[in-house]
């Protein structure tokens, strides 16, 4: 009696086990759902995105911002394309120097640092920008080829004027990806080192904020940052755009 006890607990619990997994799984597989959904609603914005930045690329303006990049750059994710890291950006070059500012945005969506050599780098070469940002790099993650990146980001820094503002990396939040980033960032601030570029810290910024960046700073696709974190984006690059702006322009404060 007491084995057959012993037997019908056993079977209860691994009865119990097997429905919680159950149910984990169909919740797992919803969630997935979900996130495909909501990946395809943040697609079809981007061509909206796309013709926003080319119609203000011709705009006149006392300065030229240049921006290379990815959907990060277009602002995917955010409730407009002028709430990106780029356009919160252009806001602050305007505060600072107090003149116009043209903004050419070059990104492209799910570009890789050799699709920005190839569709965004001849571009480039044909402005003289006064502000150039560029980050690029997030996408070579998934399918991560080492050698290739660090040919990409040789190509396009050899490119760059002095004055670039590169970003490494932002912060992956799992174990697998961050080691890759690693290695990114390693080639990132080593070729720029060699060209002395100035480096912004976005991983290091995006890695600061933690579990509740995870929670809140994200669009419904989970990947590509909201309204909140492309501000958090832009304070990674503002302080040495802050110290650019006002050593190589004059501003309202400077002025005579």
């Amino acid at each position: 009696m007491v084995q057959s006890s012993r037997v019908a607990r056993a079977l209860v619990v691994a009865a119990v086990l097997a429905a919680g997994g159950a149910v984990a799984a169909s919740a797992w597989r919803r969630f997935r759902a979900r996130l495909k959904a909501n990946s395809l609603v943040l697609n079809e914005t981007l061509p909206v995105h796309s013709k926003w930045w080319r119609d203000h690329a011709k705009e006149k303006g006392d300065l030229l911002y240049v921006a290379i990049g990815d959907s990060a750059a277009q602002g995917i994710g955010a409730s407009s394309p002028n709430r990106s890291y780029v356009g919160v950006l252009a806001d602050e070059i305007r505060a600072v120097t107090g003149r116009t500012l043209r903004v050419v945005n070059l990104s492209v969506s799910g570009a890789t640092v050799e699709l920005a050599v190839r569709d965004q780098l001849p571009r480039f070469v044909k402005l003289s920008p006064d502000i150039v940002t560029v980050a690029i790099g997030a996408n070579d993650i998934a399918l991560w080829d080492p050698a290739e990146f660090e040919r990409g980001i040789r190509e396009i820094f050899a490119a760059l004027p002095s004055h670039a503002l590169v970003a490494d990396l932002p912060y992956f939040y799992f174990p697998k990806n961050e080691r890759k980033v690693a290695v990114a960032n390693g080639i990132v601030r080593r070729v720029a080192a060699e060209h002395r570029l100035t480096v912004v810290p976005l991983h290091a910024e995006t890695k600061h904020q933690g579990i509740p960046g995870m929670l809140t700073q994200f669009a419904i696709d989970l990947f590509h940052p909201n309204d909140h974190g492309y501000r958090v984006w832009a304070n990674a690059f503002a302080p040495s755009l802050a110290a650019q702006l006002v050593e190589r322009f004059e501003t309202p404060e400077t002025a005579p």
